[in-house]
């Protein structure tokens, strides 16, 4: 049970590492695409507002389409979602 406690180990950690490493590449090629100015872009989306009501009902209200901004990377940078995210899930609710 511990020889297989200790691979499960071993396996989680260099997971972690890699993540962690695709992650700082992540950053470090947003901010070089920062220097050239095609870091970010927009994406059109779609808002909704979800209103409470009366006996546990919900109405949703569409509010129209707003341009937002995203980061050109694999993961959320600067505040901004991931293009590619961004891009598949169009929707926003508030």
């Amino acid at each position: 049970m511990r020889k297989w406690a200790r691979k499960l180990a071993q396996w989680i950690t260099v997971l972690v590492f890699l993540l962690v490493n695709l992650y700082v590449w992540d950053w470090v090629l947003l901010r070089v695409r920062m220097s050239r100015g095609s870091a970010f872009s927009t994406v059109q989306v779609n808002q909704f507002l979800a209103t409470p009501l009366k006996g546990n009902k919900v109405e949703y209200d569409f509010m129209g389409t707003a341009p937002e901004v995203c980061s050109r990377s694999l993961f959320p940078q600067q505040g901004h979602p991931a293009c590619w995210w961004l891009e598949r899930h169009p929707t926003q609710w508030e």
